[in-house]
């Protein structure tokens, strides 16, 4: 038997699809932890072992799950699966056919200032595109790496994570060196913007920071992991000893900051973290905890390409700016600044 990777990455559609089913992806994440048989698994999702046969073949076809043991308990087979890996990342990216269309693709963190950008170029016909692609910070960095697309939406804080609002520690930094060794890379500043928490209106939980998503009463949205939203989330509950299993829901997901809000305001969960725009546009409260830099990241020998050129000059427009400004939360007075990270 081949030994188990630590990371498998998944590219193909049907592979994803086939883990768009939440029951699915609850086995698959069962098997990660540890091999279980079916009557396990029926266990821990509190439903029938016939009903998990089918999604299980299904996993195991995909080479999402594998036998790797089996063992005789009162005259039956047990058959014990697992996963093939120990977590798996996604990285999917449709962009325009043929790319020699003339547009530009940018992987990574939800934003809104991003997506403004993006209705900016939308209108002018004689430019390029930009198609926005939120797969989360990480994710992006690397699709980035592996060349899908030519720009990454970042905005992870580094390993030091920083305390307090105003007190953010720098960002992308670090990801970027490790992602780009030898590797000369930009870091052209988008916007500036606020994180926090949203709660409902009026804050009828009485949430007052970090330390009540703890509260057994409370349900969390979170962000899927990779996202900086996350990656800061983890390295604060850490630095104040706060057990991540404490938060109750702390494995559902939300894959932007409008879905975090929607979730809240739809009353199916109380707290999640996210930008002030986000809670401002669908009226919920805002607790701020820190400010960040959003990045757009590039190899620094790219970044004269004649296809980009009406992005970053759209970006230093007073339209833009003023467009972004109105965004509650966010920061232009260092847009178009820059940073190059490596060397080649």
């Amino acid at each position: 038997m081949n030994q188990q990777p630590d990371i498998q990455r998944l590219t193909q559609f049907e592979c994803i699809k086939l883990l768009s089913d939440e029951r699915r992806l609850a086995i698959l994440r069962l098997l990660m932890g540890q091999p279980a048989t079916l009557s396990q698994l029926a266990d821990r999702l509190e439903t029938y072992p016939a009903k998990i046969r089918h999604h299980l073949k299904k996993l195991e076809q995909a080479n999402l799950v594998e036998l790797v043991s089996t063992q005789i308990v009162g005259g039956f087979v047990e058959k014990y699966y697992r996963a093939t890996a120990g977590a798996y990342t996604i990285n999917l990216a449709i962009t325009p056919t043929p790319p020699a269309a003339g547009a530009v693709v940018a992987l990574g963190s939800h934003d809104l200032a991003l997506e403004q950008l993006a209705r900016l170029l939308a209108d002018n016909t004689a430019v390029p595109s930009l198609f926005t692609v939120p797969v989360g910070s990480l994710d992006g960095l690397i699709g980035l790496r592996q060349g899908v697309g030519q720009l990454a939406g970042a905005h992870l804080p580094d390993d030091d994570g920083g305390s307090g609002f105003n007190q953010a520690p720098d960002f992308n930094r670090a990801y970027v060196r490790r992602l780009f060794p030898g590797r000369a890379m930009t870091l052209l500043t988008l916007a500036h913007r606020q994180q926090g928490l949203l709660v409902a209106a009026g804050n009828p939980k009485q949430i007052e920071g970090l330390a009540d998503l703890v509260r057994p009463e409370l349900v969390f949205v979170n962000r899927q992991p990779g996202t900086g939203t996350r990656v800061w989330l983890e390295q604060q509950l850490g630095r104040l000893g706060l057990d991540l299993a404490g938060v109750n829901q702390y494995g559902r997901i939300a894959h932007t900051h409008h879905e975090v809000a929607q979730t809240i305001v739809a009353g199916q969960a109380d707290v999640g973290l996210g930008i002030l725009a986000a809670a401002h546009l669908t009226g919920l409260d805002f607790i701020p905890l820190f400010e960040e830099r959003y990045d757009l990241v590039l190899p620094t020998d790219s970044i004269d390409e004649p296809l980009l050129q009406p992005l970053f000059d759209t970006m230093q427009t007073a339209v833009f700016r003023q467009a972004v400004q109105q965004l509650a939360g966010y920061d232009v007075a260092h847009t178009g600044s820059q940073q190059v990270v490596g060397s080649a």
